[in-house]
């Protein structure tokens, strides 16, 4: 469902201090429709370096981020990712292979299938009960 906080939980993991001392290198990318591979890599890797990255060339951009995370312990978010095709899937992972142990990808997604298609272990949201929704507002306004 759309508007239930995915995105706003998994801002609030990314920015949060706690989380950040335990990754080296993070990046975050808002992925929707077009899941195209190149763009995406890019975005990361231009997070992670600061640097500009000009061009097309996909195996460069992945050879490029693949040496920055070799031994890095890394946080990935892919927000409202719609993407079904695992061709797609397993080139956008190949540089994250050489990462430290305990790196990790998030993905915020409505489409189960995506869940099913990344193998990743889904933490489910649900709607607020209107009893928790009044509770938050007044809490709030105190």
């Amino acid at each position: 469902m759309g508007g239930i906080g995915k995105t706003a939980l998994a801002q609030r993991l990314y920015n949060d201090a706690r989380v950040n001392r335990c990754f080296e290198m993070r990046a975050w990318v808002c992925v929707s429709d077009v899941f195209d591979v190149l763009d995406i890599t890019k975005t990361i890797l231009r997070s992670i370096t600061r640097l500009p990255c000009e061009g097309k060339d996909l195996n460069e951009f992945q050879v490029m981020l693949r040496d920055n995370l070799f031994g890095k312990k890394f946080l990935v978010v892919l927000d409202d990712m719609w993407n079904e095709k695992y061709e797609k899937w397993t080139d956008l992972l190949k540089p994250f292979v050489v990462g430290a142990r305990g790196s990790k990808i998030i993905v915020t997604t409505r489409n189960l299938a995506v869940v099913k298609m990344t193998r990743a272990q889904p933490y489910l949201l649900e709607e607020l009960s209107l009893d928790d929704c009044t509770s938050l507002l007044a809490f709030s306004c105190s």
